[in-house]
């Protein structure tokens, strides 16, 4: 499931982002008033625990004990919905890392932040990165970003390109651990039940497999299972997102240098 973000009317969508014309925050009735961000946080609390899928206007006004139509006067429509989403929880990310130690440990606390934030929020992987919110939080976490990497010296032109290399990374890495975490209730088996049964009928229909796929042996010879009761997949999404971003970094250091 892919959402587009900015679906609804753009001048109401930017004024809600930014909190110019947003509508009253207390509206009269028996209840207490409804707010924008009242709004947007139980949205947010719906996708968290129950998906995209299942996020609706509906849903929230059940949430907040109204109905889907209470929630019109503050949010035109469920696509405003989903960009404001978007941006609240965006919130969560230092706008700040420490450049004591350079650029490299500070991009590197970057990219932890980020894994875990699309962690907590697997939804927001579902909002395409092919035409962004443009809302304040977004801006700083980009910002944020930017300033990092000014530090490496390279110009504008250069940095955007490693602006979207690193962020399509850390996005990356996190969709494979957050399909994996949803693969068993999704389809009924474990990752370890749906590894045993393939694994083991490997060689029986792919005779040889060694012998004809020689570099897929050897680069998988050295497998160690996870210490600990993590995951497998996520066991090894984290080892390899620590050697790629190593090696993305060192990359980046060749770049420096070439000028």
């Amino acid at each position: 499931m892919v959402v587009f973000a900015g679906q609804g009317d753009a001048r109401r969508s930017m004024a809600l982002l930014w909190r110019t014309g947003e509508p009253g925050e207390v509206r009269p009735g028996p209840k207490p008033g409804l707010s924008v961000d009242t709004i947007v946080d139980a949205a947010i609390a719906v996708a968290d625990s129950e998906g995209m899928a299942a996020l609706s206007m509906r849903r929230v006004g059940e949430r907040l004990g109204r109905t889907g139509m209470a929630l019109y006067t503050y949010v035109p429509s469920k696509s405003e919905l989903v960009d404001l989403m978007y941006d609240r929880v965006l919130a969560e990310l230092p706008a700040e890392h420490d450049l004591g130690g350079g650029w490299r440990p500070a991009v590197t606390s970057w990219a932890e932040h980020v894994l875990a934030f699309y962690l907590r929020h697997p939804w927001v992987l579902q909002v395409s990165q092919a035409r962004p919110v443009l809302g304040p939080n977004e801006f700083a976490m980009l910002d944020g970003l930017v300033r990092i990497l000014r530090e490496t010296g390279l110009g504008p032109r250069r940095l955007r390109g490693v602006v979207a290399l690193l962020s399509d990374f850390v996005r990356g890495a996190a969709r494979t651990v957050s399909e994996s975490r949803l693969a068993p209730s999704a389809t009924g088996v474990s990752d370890e039940e749906w590894w045993r049964a393939r694994s083991s009928l490997l060689e029986e229909v792919a005779p040889g497999f060694a012998a004809s796929y020689p570099m897929v042996t050897w680069v998988e010879s050295e497998d160690n299972e996870p210490a600990t009761d993590e995951p497998y997949l996520e066991h090894r999404v984290g080892e390899t997102f620590a050697v790629g971003l190593a090696v993305l970094l060192d990359g980046i250091e060749a770049a420096v240098k070439s000028g």
